[in-house]
């Protein structure tokens, strides 16, 4: 199958995972969408870890992660800042329309040019540069509707919008997370690693917010058995559609393949919660993932 196939397959489970979440799992609270999104998969990624490797190669390929202190390091830096942004990333979808929370992950490859540039002094290309204000200009674009307030009543709507805001703060997590996954990923070997960190990550996630936001989670399982395995199917399928992709295409081309998410985010908006200014939100969108490609392929 085509690289490009399997990446809009991964994004159409990303975005599919979020309207199935926010359609079953809303009225639970953010923290309950959160164990959701990460317990349902579990089973699923077992599976496909059981059908990809005898137990002798998963054991040799665990104890050598195990024995490797970089490899320890990162994954345990990764698992923290991966919850906080599901944190963030539940209460945005929850509180505010998918149609404006979800393009604004397209900030993600801005803020690691920027991070670059402010740390490490790695000057962005024009293509580059061109890219961030793509993404910014879809932004404005998305409250175009606003804009019979001033011109800059785009950017004050979305400010308050706090989903949004939100989304902007997983955004830039995940500009830090993408960086410290894909070192992850060179560590190991890739499948090994896409499936065994999101089935630790699916018992991080409940573990630390049990004690804070007390989810009940064998009650969420026992309760929701269906809605929680039908997410998780569409995560596990992200997960197995993303690592294929990966193995065939440039890693650039298929991240920007894969933001298309945005887009099919905003026709489950429209289909599943009758969400407005669908046409505007969509026509951001796409300008905004133009950015994306940018910004992605500035390096080629």
């Amino acid at each position: 199958m085509p690289w490009w196939i399997l990446s809009l397959a991964a994004a159409f489970s990303v975005a599919l995972g979020d309207a199935l979440n926010k359609k079953f799992f809303a009225a639970e609270g953010m923290a309950r969408m959160a164990v959701a999104r990460t317990l349902g998969p579990i089973p699923f990624l077992i599976l496909f870890l059981l059908t990809l490797y005898s137990p002798e190669a998963y054991l040799r390929f665990t104890l050598s992660a195990l024995k490797n202190p970089e490899f320890l390091k990162t994954v345990g830096l990764l698992l923290p800042l991966e919850t906080l942004a599901l944190i963030l990333y539940m209460e945005a979808i929850r509180i505010s329309p998918l149609s404006l929370t979800l393009p604004l992950l397209s900030f993600t490859p801005a803020f690691i040019v920027l991070t670059g540039y402010l740390v490490l002094g790695e000057e962005p290309s024009l293509r580059g540069l061109s890219g961030i204000l793509l993404v910014v200009l879809g932004s404005y674009l998305l409250h175009l509707p606003a804009l019979s307030e001033g011109p800059l009543a785009p950017f004050r709507a979305l400010l308050r919008e706090r989903g949004s805001v939100l989304m902007l703060g997983v955004a830039v997590i995940y500009s830090v997370t993408s960086v410290l996954g894909k070192k992850a990923l060179l560590l190991t070997d890739p499948l090994w690693f896409a499936g065994t960190y999101f089935v630790i990550l699916g018992i991080f996630v409940p573990l630390v917010l049990t004690p804070i936001f007390r989810p009940g989670v064998l009650g969420l399982i026992s309760r929701r058995t269906g809605p929680l395995l039908l997410l998780g199917l569409t995560q596990a399928a992200m997960v197995v559609f993303h690592m294929k992709a990966m193995s065939l295409a440039p890693a650039a081309y298929m991240i920007a393949v894969k933001r298309t998410s945005i887009l099919f985010g905003i026709l489950f908006g429209g289909a599943f919660f009758r969400e407005t200014h669908l046409r505007v939100r969509f026509f951001a969108a796409a300008v905004m993932l133009c950015g994306v490609f940018l910004l992605s392929t500035a390096s080629w």
